[in-house]
Order: C-alpha cells, then sequence, then structure tokens
C-alpha cells in the first residue's frame, strides 16, 4: 500500500481558515501577489451586502427581478459583442427583430420604413433621438440660408439626461417649469418657450418626478396650431423610458406615439417596463428620412459593412438576446398581466395611504394618466413632527427606500414621496411595507422630531 502524504493546499480548507482572509481589500492599488480566489470572492460578496435589498429599493425604475431564463442567456452571450454584427450575425438579427416588434407596439405607420437601434439605456436613446432632431433642424436651417448657431430644445420637467444632452451639444434647454397647480408641460406653458430656433420638444410619458404622462396628444395638436399661425413645423420626440413599455399594454387608446404624425422619434428602456436586464434601450424613427445619413457611420473593418448610429461602440449582446426572450416568452398578454398587477398594487398603495388622512396623493397609479406609481405630499393641515426626508429616513431602517425629493423649478418647495410598483413588487409586498408606515407614523408620535432632516442629509436620491 503506497503512503500519501495531505497536501496542504487541498481544497477541503475552510475559507475563514486560509490565511489570506485576514487581509484588507486594497482600496487604491494593485497588489503585489496573487490572491485565492474563493476568499478574493467572499470577501467582495461581503462587501455587497452594503448595497441593501434591490426588491426593497422602490426608487429605481430599473428591474430588480430577473427570471433565471435571463440569466442563462446573459451566461450564454456574455462574450458576445453586441457591435460586431458581421461575427455574431444572429445577434444583430435579433436585434432586427426587436426594433421591428418595437414599430408595431409604437404604431409605426410603415414598418418596412421605420428605422432604430438598440442602446446601453433610454440616456443614449434620448441622444440620439436629440441629435438627429438637431441635425434635421440645421440642415434644413442651411437650405433655407439662416443661422443655425443659436439652436434650443424645448421640454417639460425632464430626466437629466436630456441637460447631459444640451449641454454636450452646446444646445440651449428650455425646460418649462412646473407650477404648483400643473405638475407637467402644458401646451398653453410650452408655446411661451418656441421659436424658429427650436429644434424640437421633447415630451414624457412618465415624468420620473410624478409617474404622470405629459399630454402628449394636446401637445401635438398645439405645435400643428402653432404651425398654422407661424409657419414653423417643430417636431416632437417623446421620452418614453417607462411608459413605452406600459402604454401600448395597459392604455393602447392613448395616442402618444407613430399615430401622431408630429412624433418623429420615440425612444425608451428596455430594462424599466420592458423587464429586460440592466443596460437595455431602444430608439426608433418614424421614417428613415428622419435620421439623417449624414449621422450614420458606415463600419467595414469587421469584416463587413455595418452602418452605426451609437455613442458606444463594444458591448454585451446579453441585454438585447433577453429582451427578445421576454417579448416571446411573455408576448402581449404577458405584459399586460405583469403590468396590469403593478397597477393594481400602486392603486392598492393609493387607496391605503389616502385613508391615513395626513397624505395629498398627486398621482394614484391610473394607467391611463401614467406608470404604476404612487407619489404624495404631506397636507397642509397634517399634524406631524416629522417631514418626508425623516420619513423616508425612518423607512430605510426596515429596508424599504422610498425616496424624499422636492420638485424643480417653479414647485421646489413641494417635497413629496414617491413609491415605483415594478414586477416583484406583489400585493403582499405592499401590504407588509404599509404596516412599516403605518408603524413609523406611531413611531413619530412618541419620538418628536426637534430637528428635521434636510435635502442632502435625508436622502441620496437624484433624477
Amino acid at each position: 500500500m503506497g503512503l500519501h502524504e495531505k497536501n496542504k493546499d487541498t481544497m477541503n480548507e475552510s475559507i475563514f481558515s486560509n490565511h489570506n482572509i485576514g487581509m484588507e481589500l486594497p482600496k487604491n492599488r494593485i497588489p503585489q501577489k496573487e490572491n485565492d480566489p474563493r476568499v478574493i470572492l467572499e470577501l467582495i460578496k461581503d462587501e455587497l451586502f452594503l448595497d441593501g435589498n434591490a426588491r426593497q429599493n422602490l426608487a429605481t425604475f430599473c428591474q430588480t427581478y430577473v427570471p433565471k431564463e435571463v440569466h442563462e442567456l446573459m451566461d450564454l452571450s456574455i462574450s458576445k459583442n453586441m457591435i460586431d454584427k458581421d461575427e455574431y450575425p444572429q445577434s444583430a438579427e435579433i436585434e432586427r427583430r426587436c426594433v421591428h416588434i418595437l414599430s408595431q407596439l409604437w404604431n409605426s405607420p410603415d414598418e418596412a420604413k421605420s428605422i432604430g437601434t438598440s442602446t446601453v439605456g433610454s440616456s443614449e436613446a434620448c441622444m440620439l433621438g436629440g441629435l438627429a432632431m438637431f441635425y434635421r433642424w440645421k440642415e434644413k436651417r442651411k437650405k433655407e440660408g439662416k443661422d443655425f448657431s443659436r439652436p434650443n430644445l424645448v421640454t417639460g420637467p425632464v430626466q437629466i439626461c436630456w441637460h447631459k444632452f444640451a449641454r454636450y451639444w452646446d444646445i440651449e434647454l428650455r425646460e418649462v417649469p412646473m407650477e404648483k397647480d400643473c405638475f407637467y408641460m402644458s401646451p398653453e406653458h410650452m408655446e411661451k418657450y418656441l421659436d424658429e430656433n427650436t429644434i424640437g420638444v421633447v415630451t414624457t410619458l412618465g415624468l420620473t418626478f410624478t409617474g404622470a404622462y405629459e399630454p402628449v396628444e394636446e401637445l401635438s395638436k398645439a405645435l400643428d396650431e402653432y404651425e398654422k399661425k407661424t409657419g414653423l413645423s417643430i417636431d416632437l420626440h417623446v421620452d418614453g423610458a417607462s411608459g413605452g413599455f406600459l402604454a401600448p399594454f395597459c392604455a393602447p387608446d392613448l395616442k402618444w406615439d407613430f399615430r401622431l404624425p408630429r412624433v418623429k422619434s420615440i425612444s425608451s428602456s428596455g430594462h424599466k417596463f420592458g423587464l429586460a436586464p440592466l443596460g437595455c434601450g431602444w430608439v426608433l424613427w418614424r421614417d428613415v428620412a428622419d435620421l439623417p445619413e449624414n449621422l450614420i457611420f458606415h463600419v467595414n473593418y469587421l469584416g463587413g459593412d455595418m452602418a452605426v448610429f451609437q455613442l458606444n461602440f463594444s458591448r454585451p449582446a446579453g441585454q438585447i438576446i433577453s429582451q427578445y426572450f421576454l417579448l416571446l416568452r411573455l408576448g402581449f398578454e404577458g405584459y399586460k398581466k405583469i403590468h396590469g398587477n403593478c397597477y393594481c398594487t400602486a392603486q392598492y398603495i393609493a387607496k391605503e395611504l389616502e385613508k391615513l388622512g395626513i397624505f395629498e396623493l398627486i398621482y394614484d397609479g391610473n394607467p391611463e394618466k401614467g406608470i404604476p406609481a404612487v407619489t404624495w405630499k404631506l397636507k397642509k393641515d397634517a399634524k406631524v413632527s416629522f417631514n418626508l426626508y425623516d420619513f423616508a429616513d425612518k423607512l430605510r431602517s426596515r429596508g424599504w427606500q422610498v425616496p424624499a425629493y422636492s420638485l424643480p423649478a417653479n414647485a421646489q418647495d413641494i417635497v413629496v414621496q414617491r413609491i415605483l410598483v415594478r414586477q416583484g413588487v406583489s400585493l403582499d409586498m405592499a401590504s407588509l411595507l404599509l404596516e412599516d408606515i403605518k408603524r413609523t407614523i406611531e413611531y413619530f408620535k412618541t419620538h418628536e422630531v426637534v430637528t428635521h432632516l434636510t435635502k442632502e442629509e435625508g436622502t441620496s436620491f437624484a433624477h
């Protein structure tokens, strides 16, 4: 019988008996020597516990529930480069199919003439939609022999990506401010900001601040009337980051999309209510003519000719493939059921909050008027010792992330809280949240706040 000496580096050794476990992870410099991968993995996982539970994050619009099939497709596609359409032609074909499915969902008048692309999210999609508007306007001005040095973009209260777009391309952003009795861009307010240098108007289907839809059809009609009066034809871009994957299923009669001729482009997030994993966005144009040819690059050094209009280059294909899987797996019926359940949960939360007597609802989760969300403020006559920053901070002690924030100008003195109801936020989960909300109200009755939290202290949330 042979004699065998035990290997000291045996894989049976506990991670927590390994000498590496006593190390503090380097924060700013690469270590000189290799380390045990099991230990480094465990230490990084331990740090990630501090992020909190993503499913209790009711601030984010993005998906926090990912089915096992999507995990499998993401693993399969981790090394597929979405930009390399010559080497991964089937991934490119799947992207093409998604664009055509969306053009049908968004009521393109001629699907064969619609054009679009995937992006890493709705922010990049907005940038591309904005660039196309800018170049269409600039080319038109050049042909007319007019000055094109002072472009402006008119919007309602928008997500920060539009501020980035305006700054990066030196365009004046004319953001129509909120008013205390009007939390969106109305046709009357919009018209005051238009002129011959307006490259387009951006309207939002699901405002980040409240969850409500802006009145896209009314704005379109107002632009029709404006053209009759002035001769100026101004295009609409719909930022459907959230609503683009909601309205087709839950408010099919709402006219916000390519049924309105003035809508030239639509952007949306696949990773929000499209239910895809993070890193998926879409932008479509009504017609090929609405995307200026000089914005398109033809790349041929990867083995074939590719028409490309993107701000980035290499990125994984998994999110696009997962979006296609979800569109096929769920179908129209599945999306309608999932989103319908989210709306029911949002309306349940809204009714229960109203019963508490101290909150005033700003948006109640009506599918005809917005996304599955609930937004509220404290009533003026509410006899409470806390503000909403205090309230949000206390809820966080139970794991709930329910953001409190002030509205933008001219309603900046109004502080609100908002809940996003996404896939995975069940009615049972909502009932647990409401119990914690009631418990928090009772807590403040016996623990009066002496010094209130400020916006800076009370939340890290920003739009």
